[in-house]
């Protein structure tokens, strides 16, 4: 049986800080060129913004079963990590390194997952693949989003995937994802006239009109949540108005703020309702929005009843459906098939001494195997 521990070592000692990739993606592909799977090379972006990013796929028939991962990291942080972030040092039988679970741990535990259930299956007739990127943990414009175009193009689009981020909270098999909020940032800026405060009439304060939008943006209620989602939430960031003086009022104010919203919404509806009250207000105020995600909702049916079955036979672990946490690629890939999320213990990523015990890493990949059993058998 193939082991993730070496893979994910090996992964670890590519330094692939976004954007760069020095050698990781290399090595996941000998490995499934090894056991017949076709590669297609994908870099996007040009100088700086280049990304490398891969499409493997093995087979031709149905169903098609993908498998979505990263593996770029974010960088190490400062110097307090016990052993150095980038060499995959196993110590008391855990594995410590940047990406050990976000993600280079669910990539290592699915590839020998993959070569592990190929080696069993003498008249395989459905079809895998690997959608790998290495730009989730920066702009997301390289990546994901531009493999998937690829992928419609040349009618490579699966009937379902499985993103391998850390998904469990506190014992692996704990929490698989079936859906994300959405996610948008907005700037109001509202312009005034600069004044002393002994005369106010001379002056208009903006200060006071972007109160009282950020007043009513915040105290009306979105939406009470669901089944899935809890209630969309707004959330003020930051408010400037560049005054260190006592007796001035400033001739602009500026707010930013953030929304996560459930799929009760969408990005273009928070953006006309934030308009309207921001301009009922201030009628000519600046108003700045990106939607950086989707909220999406993928409804259990038989592929996520695979993955829970396949964590309590190895693990006995009773999997909560949740759909909580920030956003991931998967926002990207609801646009073409169903997805959902599932992976290791994520209380170290993007820490100093991000780490995973080799027990989880194991367990995970056996998961995973009786995963493709259940979805494929």
């Amino acid at each position: 049986m193939h082991d993730p521990v070496k893979l994910l070592q090996d992964l670890i000692r590519c330094p692939s800080v976004t954007p760069q990739d020095l050698g990781a993606q290399d090595i996941l592909k000998t490995r499934l060129k090894k056991i017949g799977f076709e590669i297609y090379d994908l870099p996007y972006g040009e100088g700086n913004d280049n990304v490398l990013n891969f499409f493997a796929r093995y087979g031709t028939g149905k169903p098609h079963l993908c498998f979505a991962g990263h593996t770029d990291v974010v960088p190490a942080g400062n110097n307090d990590w016990q052993h150095n972030p980038f060499q995959g040092v196993i110590e008391d039988n855990i594995i410590y390194g940047r990406g050990a679970c976000d993600m280079k741990g669910g990539i290592a535990a699915f590839v020998t997952a993959v070569e592990n259930f190929l080696s069993l299956q003498a008249n395989f007739s459905g079809s895998l693949s690997f959608l790998i990127t290495g730009d989730e943990e920066g702009p997301g414009v390289n990546g994901t989003v531009k493999v998937l175009e690829w992928m419609k193009e040349k009618k490579h689009i699966p009937d379902f995937c499985l993103v391998g981020e850390p998904t469990s909270a506190q014992e692996l098999g704990d929490v698989i994802k079936i859906g994300r909020r959405g996610s948008l940032n907005a700037v109001i800026t509202v312009e005034g006239i600069q004044g002393h405060v002994a005369y106010p009439h001379l002056a208009d304060n903006p200060i006071h009109k972007l109160i009282e939008i950020l007043s009513s943006l915040t105290t009306l209620s979105l939406d009470k949540g669901n089944k899935w989602f809890q209630p969309s939430s707004v959330q003020v960031t930051s408010i400037d108005v560049g005054n260190k003086t006592t007796n001035l009022i400033p001739a602009t104010a500026t707010a930013r703020l953030n929304i996560r919203f459930n799929h009760l919404h969408n990005g273009n509806s928070l953006i006309g309702w934030i308009e309207t009250q921001a301009r009922r207000v201030a009628e000519h105020c600046k108003i700045d929005i990106v939607v950086s995600g989707e909220a999406f909702l993928t409804e259990p049916g038989n592929e996520v009843q695979a993955i829970r079955l396949a964590i309590e036979e190895i693990s006995s672990v009773k999997p909560r459906l949740d759909t909580g946490g920030g956003t991931s690629d998967a926002r990207f890939i609801s646009n073409y098939c169903n997805v959902a999320e599932f992976g290791l213990v994520g209380q170290t990523m993007h820490k100093v001494n991000e780490a995973v015990p080799i027990e989880d890493l194991k367990k995970l990949s056996s998961i995973y195997t009786q995963f493709l059993k259940n979805y494929f058998l």
